[in-house]
């Protein structure tokens, strides 16, 4: 959810009176931290996720499921451990935004080892008994995107009532009340208010209805002239979905911007792959991914930003929701691919630039300070620009993007790092941890190859949009930069060197356990004295770094294409990404274990891709489709809803094998017990803690 500071919420009032003021000592502590930090090298490769679960209440008798309203007091016992012990927990939790819903992290990142794959999954299932053992026989915990009647009558546990009229309310949404929002922090309910108020109006989130031969029209609630339309209008909706995130580590600066900008155009690409909620308010729609409804959740532009009408109190015409995809690239490799024009306050950037901050870092974050805080507490508001970095961190954090580039905390051991965040949350540990490790391997695939997968900004937004149809990941077709003779050159050069300098260093390697120094050992290689996720390791081993294209002016350099092709392959257009990390994983070092492990999620990936195995979006919509009460028209019914849930509880406790979604075959049993050496192995390898 981003920065949760302590302290008293100012009013709506106090906090706009105080926008400037944020922004000006926001814009003075990022320089002070650019120059302080900038020339930050060596920081080895640490990674971990994190995992949003709804809590759900199931009533048998009824058959009706709803959420549970629990998470303060489930936080609070699951804290304890954390509080007793905080270097020797296996699990984090935070809150979110919803009353039903906590936030899971690993207790400690995951580092360089490829042993490390094997863990991922057996955490994951780890904190999901953690909470399980806290919970009554007839609660769940779901790592599920939506809840499919989020918004609809009575989907609270306990019973909770919307009051749109009450002045006293945050939402003042139709159908989202108050209590549903979590009590246990002030920021929750402080940035409803103030993004409503800000806005002029509640937010507006319109979703098209799948259209069945009874589907009655107009919907329930539908705007005027918009029969068709499920309407939303409360940050709950957006807010109170679940995803599954990522945070890698780089070694340096330069390194964090280039994951930041090569990762960009893969967004919509994994949002399509992992789409998991056609559900709204208890009706089917014809959008597969919450992305749209999270950015309208929280758009807090007034008319006059959104072009409804002339600037005359506001500064800036703005595109976007503060939620929404990244509006420029951040390497000079990816200059020339930001073809859209981009807003931002050009007194910010004279500053920043003023400051010695390079071009295209200061358009980044001119672009972001063109937004007001929404959140603001008094004891917050004065503040050491030379120390502190809250009033930098309440813009940056309430900048949602696919991509967040975060620069390392003051007086932290944590480096430059990159977010990545478009992903859905799947129903199972495996479906979690398949796509987890995928993204991260190919981290490690873009950085030892040198792959170039930029792609102009204006493609990505309309793949943004693409990736959110009905079955996109089947159906639709992406913009994606085709490989040209050169970058499959690299690779093939890439693999060789590889190889070799793993030979090379691998009595050193096994004789070298210090982490710092070995980030890594153990199969992951080490290219010139540096990690692989080290910018200066690169270049000299057979790789093209200067990442250019020798077809950057053919016009078939960007090419429609589907998302088995992506994954998969396309002869003479592009290997596919599946077979890319294959070639890399060739030159490592792998235990038969990891091997296996990540075998079987790289075989999850390219069916899913292939549409061998369907989106879990699909596989709901399927349900729906097929259920003996489902009357042709749109609604997901109260029996539905508790059937559909009963039968995901059944997947993620492995009591029943769903083959649309997970195939007929054994899934990864990732190890809980760890072999004493690899523990002191991984011990030493350690990674400091990322809150």
């Amino acid at each position: 959810m981003g920065l949760l500071s302590e302290g008293s919420p100012l009013s709506w009032e106090e906090t706009k009176a105080l926008a400037d003021h944020v922004r000006e000592h926001g814009v003075n502590q990022f320089i002070n931290l650019y120059h302080r930090l900038k020339s930050r090298q060596g920081d080895v490769l640490k990674w971990g996720d994190e995992v949003e679960y709804i809590i759900v209440k199931f009533d048998d008798d009824k058959q009706v499921a709803r959420v549970a309203l629990k998470a303060k007091d489930l936080l609070a016992k699951l804290n304890e451990k954390e509080l007793a012990d905080p270097k020797g927990v296996k699990s984090l939790w935070r809150p979110e935004y919803g009353a039903y819903m906590i936030e899971g992290t690993p207790g400690k990142p995951f580092g360089g080892l490829m042993a490390h794959f094997n863990l991922v999954e057996a955490n994951m299932r780890y904190r999901r008994e953690e909470v399980t053992e806290l919970l009554a026989s007839d609660e769940c915990v779901m790592s599920i995107t939506n809840f499919p009647r989020l918004g609809a009558p009575n989907f609270t546990y306990p019973l909770c009532q919307p009051h749109p009229e009450d002045p006293t309310s945050a939402a003042r949404s139709l159908y989202f009340p108050d209590e549903a929002i979590f009590p246990g922090h002030p920021r929750f309910k402080t940035l409803t208010r103030n993004i409503r108020m800000r806005r002029g109006e509640k937010v507006s989130i319109k979703l098209k209805v799948f259209k069945d031969v009874n589907t009655k029209l107009p919907v329930e609630g539908a705007p005027p002239g918009e029969p068709d339309v499920v309407l939303l209008d409360a940050m709950g909706f957006g807010m109170g979905c679940c995803c599954l995130q990522l945070t890698f580590q780089a070694c340096n600066i330069t390194e964090a911007r280039r994951l930041y900008d090569q990762l960009a155009p893969l967004c919509p690409i994994m949002l399509a792959l992992s789409a998991a909620s056609p559900i709204y308010r208890g009706y089917l729609t014809e959008s597969d991914c919450r992305w749209n409804v999270i950015s309208s959740s929280v758009d807090c532009r007034n008319e006059e930003e959104r072009g409804l009408l002339p600037l005359q109190n506001s500064k800036f015409r703005i595109a976007k929701s503060r939620y929404d995809s990244i509006d420029s690239y951040l390497s000079p490799e990816g200059a020339k691919y930001n073809d859209v024009p981009l807003t931002y306050d050009e007194n910010v950037y004279k500053r920043l630039i003023d400051g010695g901050i390079d071009h295209l870092l200061a358009q980044h974050v001119a672009h972001l300070f063109i937004r007001d805080t929404v959140s603001l507490f008094s004891e917050k508001v004065n503040q050491d620009d030379n120390e502190d970095t809250d009033h930098f961190e309440n813009i940056q954090s309430t900048n949602w993007q696919t991509m967040r580039f975060k620069p390392p905390p003051p007086n932290s051991s944590i480096g430059w790092r990159v977010e990545f965040r478009p992903c859905e949350a799947q129903i199972s540990d495996f479906e979690n941890a398949a796509i987890v490790c995928f993204v991260v391997l190919l981290t490690r695939v873009i950085l030892s190859y040198q792959l170039n997968f930029l792609t102009p900004i204006s493609k990505v937004d309309e793949n943004m949009q693409t990736a959110q149809k009905r079955d996109a990941c089947r159906k639709e077709r992406f913009w994606f930069r085709r490989s040209s003779k050169t970058t499959e050159q690299r690779a093939a050069a890439a693999a060789t060197s590889t190889k070799a300098a793993v030979q090379e260093k691998d009595k050193e390697d096994k004789a070298t356990t210090n982490g710092s120094n070995a980030p890594w050992s153990n199969g992951m290689p080490k290219l010139n004295g540096h990690g692989v996720n080290g910018m200066n390791g690169i270049g000299t081993n057979g790789i093209d770094s200067d990442h250019t294209d020798t077809d950057d002016e053919d016009n078939e350099l960007f090419q429609l294409l589907t998302i088995n092709e992506i994954f998969n392959g396309k002869p003479n257009v592009f290997p596919g990404l599946v077979p890319l990390i294959r070639s890399y994983l060739q030159s490592m070092e792998v235990d038969t274990d990891t091997h296996c492990t990540i075998e079987q999620y790289l075989r999850f990936i390219q069916k899913r891709a292939a549409g061998e195995l369907v989106t879990t979006a699909t596989w709901m919509r399927e349900q729906v489709l097929s259920h003996p009460d489902y009357k042709q028209d749109s609604v997901v019914s109260e029996r539905i809803n508790y059937d559909l849930l009963k039968r995901i509880q059944s997947i993620q406790q492995g009591k029943h094998v769903e083959p649309a979604l997970l195939g007929q075959g054994n899934h990864s049993k990732t190890k809980d017990f760890i072999p004493p050496a690899l523990q002191k192995q991984l011990a030493k390898n350690g990674c400091c803690e990322d809150k």
